[in-house]
């Protein structure tokens, strides 16, 4: 049986041993496992890397207080899935309507690189949030979370390559026994964006076809 989110968990060392050096050096900051964000009954899942170290490391929320939650928050606003365009603090007003956070990796990676197998590990929380809230519509940001999706759903990462903008129809698993559409988009990262990579009106697009995919709310 996949485990629920634990704030508690310490499974990999090399992420708990780095999580207790930045908070030694940031007393304030959130520096533990972060915890999944939005409506448990949510229609669509987004599934990003892992906690920024100043952004959700720091907040306890996935994507609040950091670069790649500016064009998130705002993309989701501007849909109807977020109450406000913008969320810097954890404990600010930020309501997500039938929509919810989550990360393939719940804890601060140095350098932001998770390892394989602390994907692998990580990933039972992940499986665990898809089989007690099934979403109808999941979207991956990066290559990571993707492989992530298809991990925790039992689907074979050779049968569902990562494109940018991809919709793919996975198959039943025990995670999902309805099956999913899994949509892809590049990850709204600083890097992403400022190379223009990823630019507001290519991440828009991706929103749009799951709100056509969705339908009225």
């Amino acid at each position: 049986m996949p485990e629920r989110f634990n704030l508690e968990c310490r499974d990999c060392p090399r992420l708990a041993g780095f999580l207790e050096g930045v908070r030694r050096d940031h007393p304030g900051y959130h520096a533990l496992p972060v915890p999944v964000f939005g409506d448990a009954a949510a229609e669509l899942l987004i599934v990003g890397l892992a906690p920024g170290m100043h952004g959700a490391n720091r907040t306890g929320r996935p994507f609040t207080g950091d670069h790649a939650g500016i064009l998130l928050y705002r993309t989701l606003h501007q849909f109807g899935f977020a109450s406000q365009a913008a969320s810097v603090r954890g404990d600010d007003s930020m309501v997500l309507k039938n929509c919810r956070i989550s990360n393939a990796v719940k804890c601060l990676p140095p350098q932001n690189k998770p390892l394989p197998e602390e994907i692998r590990r990580c990933n039972r929380y992940l499986a665990a949030e898809l089989r007690e809230w099934p979403p109808r519509v999941i979207l991956a940001l990066g290559s990571v979370a993707h492989q992530a999706v298809l991990m925790a759903c039992g689907v074979k990462r050779a049968s569902c390559k990562f494109v940018h903008n991809a919709a793919h129809d996975l198959p039943p698993a025990p995670a999902l026994p309805q099956g999913i559409r899994l949509y892809d988009s590049y990850h709204c990262s600083r890097y992403n964006t400022q190379t223009k990579r990823l630019t507001e009106a290519m991440f828009q697009a991706v929103l749009r076809d799951i709100v056509a995919e969705l339908g009225p709310r």
